[in-house]
């Protein structure tokens, strides 16, 4: 059994794989914390060149292909099936990874047995390719070299920043982004904390803790999963943590662009559908630091406040988005009618990483809503 399996799911990445493979070869050690680690490809059924370049680049790179595109859910729960290691680090192909971002996260699971997944400080590969090209007059993609100038001045990328919270409407933010805004990283959350989730762009799991939970909700097909899985997680007794002595250089949006109707759809769809499976049945429950009476009318509330942001997209004449919005509430009360809670409420434990505060409700009041 390996001490780390690095796994990658691809689906048709051939210019990723080509571009961020040779950093992730060269910077991620043979051996870590006693054991060794392993870099697998799992293949989505791609139809790109994808396989070939594998092979004729990568023959020691293992390679898991999958008969059809079982999107990042299910793409990942077949492929982690086949890979025998004590840690999984479930990784994009659109992540620059520099030296040493592997050791801080073994060390830090080695020495902390109640974290069940963590991640790394995630930053923007853009805006530190911009830099190094200002630096050096070239592109550099080794991720080996940081101009000293250019200190202070990387930016947190938008999915998973330094480690996840939810709002008290479980919309998601991240220390480094709230709502839109994004943060330049000036080391001002280099210390390591319990975060509600972790960004599945760059996650690391505990086999044991990814194989008592089912792996990702297929449900879900893609974007909130990771999100889900870390509550599921906590649940369920695991911690999870942000450990910003490692980072990455994340493109983001590699797959589904940030500006997609479909990927707006995933995410109200896959919110509610988290929200119906993992909040407390019983009534008067006060996991979200007020009474809310019972998870229907939470849910409810919940759909009010989507229903708004979708009036915002038809005043903009954003057709395709206001769509998607009606979409979304559409699909999740097909689904929630065979989805079952995650845990009953005698036998979960408290999460951590939920805010008392409206994300919203912050923005329409004009306050700071920097982390």
């Amino acid at each position: 059994m390996d001490k780390v399996a690095v796994v990658i799911l691809n689906w048709n990445g051939e210019k990723f794989l080509k571009k961020y493979l040779p950093a992730l070869v060269a910077n991620t050690p043979k051996a870590a914390g006693g054991g060794n680690v392993s870099i697998i490809v799992a293949d989505n059924c791609s139809s790109d060149n994808s396989l070939q370049l594998l092979k004729e680049n990568y023959p020691q790179i293992r390679t898991i292909v999958l008969d059809s595109n079982y999107g990042f859910t299910g793409g990942y729960n077949r492929a982690l099936a086949q890979v025998d290691a004590e840690y999984f680090i479930l990784l994009n192909s659109d992540i620059l990874v520099p030296q040493n971002w592997l050791e801080p996260l073994v060390e830090f699971m080695d020495s902390n047995p109640q974290a069940g997944i963590c991640q790394p400080k995630m930053l923007s590969e853009g805006v530190h390719q911009q830099l190094s090209i200002a630096a050096t007059g070239k592109e550099d993609i080794s991720g080996t070299f940081i101009p000293a100038d250019s200190v202070g001045k990387e930016m947190f990328e938008y999915a998973g920043a330094c480690g996840g919270f939810i709002d008290i409407l479980g919309f998601p933010f991240c220390r480094g982004r709230v709502l839109s805004n994004v943060e330049f990283d000036n080391g001002q959350y280099d210390n390591r904390m319990q975060v509600f989730w972790a960004s599945g762009a760059c996650m690391m799991v505990r086999s044991c803790v990814w194989r008592e939970l089912g792996g990702l909700d297929e449900s879900f097909f893609a974007h909130m999963e990771e999100i889900d899985f870390c509550w599921r997680a906590q649940l369920a007794g695991h911690q999870v943590w942000a450990v910003p002595q490692s980072h990455v250089f994340h493109v983001g949006g590699g797959t589904l662009p940030n500006n997609s109707p479909r990927k707006l759809f995933f995410n109200y769809r896959n919110n509610l559908l988290m929200l119906h499976k993992n909040l407390p049945t019983s009534e008067g429950w006060d996991a979200f630091g007020g009474k809310w009476g019972n998870r229907n009318l939470f849910i409810f509330t919940r759909m009010c406040v989507d229903g708004l942001t979708g009036i915002a997209y038809l005043l903009q004449l954003k057709w395709s988005f206001f769509t998607a919005v009606i979409k979304a509430h559409k699909a999740f009360r097909q689904m929630k009618k065979e989805t079952a809670v995650t845990l009953p409420d005698n036998r979960r434990n408290s999460p951590y990483g939920i805010s008392t505060k409206s994300l919203i409700i912050e923005k329409l009041l004009g306050r700071n809503i920097r982390f």
